[in-house]
C-alpha cells in the first residue's frame, strides 16, 4: 500500500539533497523533517490509525471523546480549558511505541471490535489562554493521521480556526473531518442553517469535500455517524498513508516554486566561441603565435641562410626561449608570458556570465544566480590555468628535415666561396712576387676557376638563402596557424573544465531537483475506497 509513497519520499529526499546549499536552509530542513517523520511513522506500522479531536474551548471535545471511549477518561467543562495534555484512548494493545513517539503519556485501553486499531486523542484547546496548550495542539496536528475538528454553533466561524488551521492545512483535506457539536442547542431549522453556513465557509476555503457531521455529545445524537466514520477509516488502514502523502504533496508544492516549465536552454556554439576568444586574448595567444612564427624564421635562417650572415641572426634571442615556451608540451613548465590584465579577466568573466545568463537566465530563482556563480566561480584560478594550457600545447616547432639538406648545400657553397677567395689571394700574392706565370690557373668556360668558385658560390648561396627564406616564411605562417589551433584547443578544454562543466553541472542539478520534485508530487496510484460522510 505504501510503495508509491516510498517512491515519492525517495524523490523528496533527493530533492532536498540536491537543493541543500542552493535553496533556503529552512526549506531543506522542513522537507527533510517530512521525510524523517514519514520514515518513523511507517516504521511504526500503518495498522493503527491515530485520530485527534481538536477544537476551541467549550466545543465539547472531551465530552465527545468520553462518549466515543464509553467511559469518563477526560475531564469535561464548557467555561474554561480543562485539557492541558493530550489523552489517548487505544482500542487494542501494542500501541505503546506509537504513543511514545507521539509523546502522549495518558493512555487508556478500550475494547471494541469495530474500532480495533484506533488511537483516539483528546487535544487541548487551540484557543486556550495557555500558550503551551496551543503548542501541544500544533505539535500533534502535524503528527496524527486524521484530525476531527470539533466546533460548536458559536465558534464554527472563528478566525482562529479558519486562519490558524483550516487555511494552512488546506492540502490535508483527505486527513480532516468536521464535527458540528451541541446540535441539541438548536432547533431543526437553525441547525440546518448553521450547517449550511459552515459548509459555505468551508467552500470559501476550498474545503467543501470535508465530511461535516452534526452531533450532540450530551444526548448522543449523531454519535453513531461519527463512530461509523472512525470505523471506516480504521478498517481501510489508509489514513496514515493518506496523511503522509499529503505531507509529501505539501512539501513538493513548496519546492515546486523553484522549478519552471521545460528544460534549460542548450549551450550554443556562439557562446562557446565568445568564451574561447576571451580566453585566447587573456592567455596571450597572439603573443605566442608571433613568437612561434619569429622563432621558426630565425631558426630557419640559422639553418639554411647564407653562412657568412648567420651571425646577425644570433644577435637576437630566440622568441620561444625568451618566453620560456617549451618545444614539447609540458604543463608543469611555468612560462614567462605576462599574466592576463584586469581588463582581459573582466572580458572572460563577462563572456562566462553571458553564457550562463543565456542558458539559465529564464530559470526561476535562485537558479540564474547559481548558474552564474558556477560560471564565474573559478575566474581567480584562470591565470594559472591559462599558463598551463599554453605550456601544454604542441607549438609545432620541430625542425623540418629539408633544413639539413639546405644547410649542407649552403655549407658546400660557402666552402666554394672560401676556396675561391683563398685561391685568388694566393694568386695575388704570387703575382706580387712576380711568380704568377709560374703557376697555371685553370679556367671554366674562359672564366678563371678561382673567380668562378668565388662568384658562383656567392651568387648560388645568396639565391639559395633567398629561396629558403621564402619557404621558411611560408612554413612559419603555417606553423603559427597550427600553434594557434593547438593552443585554442587546449583553451577550449580549459574553458570546458573551468566554465562550461560547472554550468552544465548546475543545470543538471536543476534537472535532477525538478525531476525529483515532479516525482514527489505525482498523484498516488492508490485507489481510495472512502466515501464522504455528511451525517
Amino acid at each position: 500500500m505504501s510503495d508509491g509513497l516510498d517512491r515519492r519520499l525517495t524523490a523528496l529526499a533527493e530533492a532536498a539533497d540536491v537543493g541543500d546549499g542552493r535553496i533556503g536552509t529552512d526549506e531543506v530542513s522542513s522537507v527533510r523533517a517530512v521525510v524523517a517523520k514519514a520514515g518513523v511513522r511507517l516504521g511504526l506500522g500503518v495498522e493503527r490509525t491515530v485520530v485527534a479531536l481538536a477544537g476551541p474551548t467549550g466545543a465539547g471535545k472531551s465530552t465527545l471523546f468520553n462518549r466515543l471511549a464509553g467511559a469518563d477518561l477526560s475531564d469535561a467543562g464548557r467555561r474554561r480549558p480543562t485539557t492541558s495534555r493530550a489523552a489517548a484512548a487505544v482500542w487494542g494493545a501494542g500501541a505503546d511505541a506509537l504513543l511514545d513517539w507521539l509523546d502522549v503519556p495518558r493512555r487508556h485501553v478500550r475494547e471494541d471490535p469495530e474500532l480495533q486499531g484506533l488511537v483516539l486523542l483528546d487535544l487541548p484547546d487551540f484557543d486556550s489562554v495557555d500558550v503551551s496548550h496551543r503548542l501541544e495542539v500544533d505539535r500533534l496536528v502535524e503528527l496524527v493521521d486524521l484530525v476531527v475538528w470539533v466546533v460548536d454553533p458559536q465558534k464554527y466561524a472563528d478566525s482562529a480556526w479558519h486562519d490558524g488551521y483550516l487555511r494552512p492545512l488546506r492540502a490535508y483535506a483527505d486527513a480532516m473531518a468536521v464535527v458540528l457539536n451541541q446540535s441539541d442547542l438548536l432547533g431543526a431549522d437553525a441547525l440546518s442553517q448553521c450547517r449550511a453556513d459552515l459548509a459555505r465557509l468551508l467552500q470559501l476555503e476550498d474545503l467543501e469535500q470535508l465530511p461535516v457531521l452534526t452531533v450532540s455529545s450530551r444526548t448522543g445524537a449523531g454519535l453513531p455517524t461519527v463512530r461509523a466514520l472512525l470505523a471506516e477509516r480504521v478498517a481501510a488502514r489508509d489514513a496514515t498513508v493518506a496523511r503522509l502523502e499529503a505531507d509529501v504533496a505539501r512539501a513538493g508544492e513548496r519546492l515546486d516554486r523553484y522549478c519552471g516549465e521545460g528544460d534549460p536552454k542548450q549551450l550554443g556554439r556562439a557562446d562557446r566561441t565568445r568564451l574561447l576568444d576571451a580566453l585566447a586574448d587573456a592567455a596571450g595567444v597572439p603573443t605566442v603565435v608571433r613568437a612561434v612564427e619569429s622563432a621558426h624564421r630565425r631558426r630557419g635562417s640559422l639553418a639554411t641562410g647564407w653562412p657568412f650572415f648567420r651571425w646577425v641572426r644570433r644577435l637576437r634571442p630566440d622568441p620561444l626561449r625568451r618566453l620560456r615556451l617549451p618545444e614539447e608540451p609540458q604543463e608543469s613548465v611555468r612560462t614567462s608570458l605576462p599574466g592576463p590584465s584586469g581588463v582581459q579577466l573582466a572580458r572572460v568573466e563577462t563572456a562566462a556570465r553571458e553564457l550562463a545568463d543565456r542558458v539559465g537566465g529564464e530559470l526561476p530563482e535562485p537558479w540564474p544566480g547559481l548558474v552564474r556563480s558556477s560560471a564565474t566561480g573559478s575566474v581567480d584560478q584562470l591565470p594559472d590555468e591559462l599558463d598551463r594550457a599554453v605550456a601544454g600545447a604542441d607549438l609545432h616547432v620541430r625542425r623540418p628535415r629539408w633544413w639539413w639538406v639546405a644547410g649542407l648545400l649552403q655549407t658546400a657553397l660557402a666552402a666554394a666561396v672560401a676556396v675561391g677567395a683563398l685561391w685568388l689571394l694566393a694568386l695575388f700574392a704570387f703575382d706580387y712576387l712576380r711568380l704568377g706565370d709560374a703557376i697555371p690557373v685553370p679556367e671554366a668556360n674562359d672564366v678563371p676557376l678561382p673567380t668562378a668558385l668565388l662568384l658562383g658560390g656567392a651568387v648560388a648561396g645568396i639565391a639559395v638563402a633567398f629561396l629558403t627564406r621564402l619557404v621558411n616564411g611560408y612554413g612559419a605562417r603555417r606553423r603559427a596557424r597550427a600553434a594557434s589551433r593547438a593552443i585554442r584547443t587546449r583553451l577550449e578544454q580549459t574553458g570546458q573544465r573551468v566554465v562550461v562543466e560547472p554550468v552544465e553541472a548546475e543545470l543538471q542539478a536543476y534537472r535532477r531537483f525538478c525531476g525529483a520534485v515532479s516525482r514527489a508530487r505525482e498523484a498516488s496510484t492508490r485507489r481510495s475506497h472512502r466515501r464522504p460522510l455528511r451525517g
